[in-house]
């Protein structure tokens, strides 16, 4: 998802999707640690994925105080 996406969700939305790419990321390690994973490249992409949801969320919050 891009950043400008992700501005336009609210803090719960973005946290519930946070919840969804950390699981997502969680199965993929799994994969990766067996031998199952064909794209390593999407560790890396789960991973900066997860860190931009939450920079947005840090921003809503710093932005409501």
């Amino acid at each position: 998802m891009k950043g400008k996406e992700l501005l336009k969700l609210s803090t719960e939305e973005l946290q519930a999707k946070e919840n969804e790419i950390r699981g997502e990321l969680f199965n993929t390690r799994v994969k990766h640690d067996t031998g199952q994973l064909e794209n390593t490249a999407r560790l890396r992409s789960l991973r900066r994925e997860v860190a931009r949801i939450e920079t947005v969320i840090r921003e809503k919050r710093e932005e409501s105080s």
